[in-house]
């Protein structure tokens, strides 16, 4: 067994249509930090899903819905650490607003 630190999904602008961020490609991914930050001047949405292999993000996937974030504000997503995706699993974002909010998340891939 192979266990691999790596950034899984790099710094980026969270898309205002669902959009799959990261999927665990051939490997269990355990998700240790999840981080969201509005740098606009308005409160800012984000909503994450973590779907199962062939499935597709919805609310029965739905870890957050609309989390609100207010202008400046950085939000640590506690309810995805730990969590754990299968292989071909993956992470799915929505924001509210197409240029609020910068995320990114890091963990374990383990093959």
């Amino acid at each position: 067994m192979t266990v691999t630190v790596k950034v899984l999904i790099p710094a980026k602008i969270a898309e205002a249509a669902q959009t799959t961020q990261y999927t665990a490609n051939g490997v269990t991914t355990i998700i240790d930090k999840f981080t969201a930050t509005n740098y606009s001047t308005s409160a800012a949405t984000l909503s994450v899903n973590l779907v199962t292999v062939s499935g597709s993000a919805g609310d029965a996937n739905l870890i957050t819905k609309t989390k609100t974030l207010q202008p400046a504000e950085v939000y640590t997503f506690p309810e995805l650490v730990g969590q754990v995706l299968a292989p071909s699993g993956f992470i799915s974002t929505l924001a509210g607003t197409a240029t609020s909010i910068n995320i990114r998340a890091s963990g374990r891939e383990v093959s």
